[in-house]
């Protein structure tokens, strides 16, 4: 069943100007019986505003008149017009952040120019116009414009600017990068693993022989350990 907008200060309104029982009220409101009592009685945490919901077009008072003249009777909301949401178009970006948009965009046109201006534009939220100014340099405040990861200045997410840059690279039948900064370390890491184990392996077969463990080659976390 839909809800009013704001069922709390909706239920304080019906409690202070009806004569509606606290269970139709909680039905109405969504709530439970015992935070329409709480309201009736000021013991809330807070003391609520009032929402008229007819004035909200959320109730009529011929509903209202009913469930006065009926304490069984279940009070029915309007239904009010269907809410419009953006699907589409440039994302919002806060206002405290605009000015950062253009370090953005530029990071992205030197470091991924495969990212067509378009998908540039919805990442940051921004228009074509600037990002060929920015890429061409006419852009009137180029001096002052830094290249700056958008990730960290707070204007995108890392997994929709790594969305967009494997987008780009397959689209331009290139390969997407791979971050091979570890690729050593994790080959080294591997190996002495494998190593260790081969050891544990002798050291058990050493003492269910009876002998003494097969002492391991000196490593530096063997020395630093002794």
């Amino acid at each position: 069943m839909a809800q009013p907008l704001m069922p709390h200060a909706t239920a304080s309104w019906l409690v202070d100007n009806t004569s509606l029982s606290f269970e139709q009220i909680a039905e109405f409101c969504g709530l439970h019986i015992l935070e329409i009592q709480a309201i009736a009685d000021d013991t809330a945490a807070t003391k609520l505003t009032g929402r008229d919901p007819v004035r909200a077009h959320e109730l009529t008072q011929d509903e209202i008149d009913k469930g006065q003249a009926d304490p069984d009777y279940s009070l029915q909301i309007l239904k009010g017009p269907e809410q419009v949401r953006r699907t589409k178009g440039p994302r919002y970006t806060p206002v405290s952040k605009r000015s950062d948009k253009p370090d953005g965009i530029a990071w992205i046109i030197r470091n991924h120019p495969e990212i067509t201006d378009g998908a540039i534009g919805n990442l940051i939220g921004t228009t074509r116009t600037t990002i060929a100014a920015i890429r061409d340099r006419s852009h009137w405040n180029i001096a002052n414009i830094t290249p700056k990861d958008p990730v960290t200045l707070g204007l995108t997410t890392q997994r929709e600017l790594d969305a967009a840059v494997g987008k780009a690279a397959k689209a331009a039948g290139l390969e997407a990068p791979v971050d091979t900064r570890l690729e050593g370390d994790r080959e080294a890491l591997i190996t002495e693993l494998r190593a260790q184990r081969a050891q544990a392996v002798l050291d058990a077969e050493a003492v269910e022989a009876g002998d003494a463990p097969v002492s391991a080659e000196p490593t530096a976390e063997n020395l630093f350990k002794r």
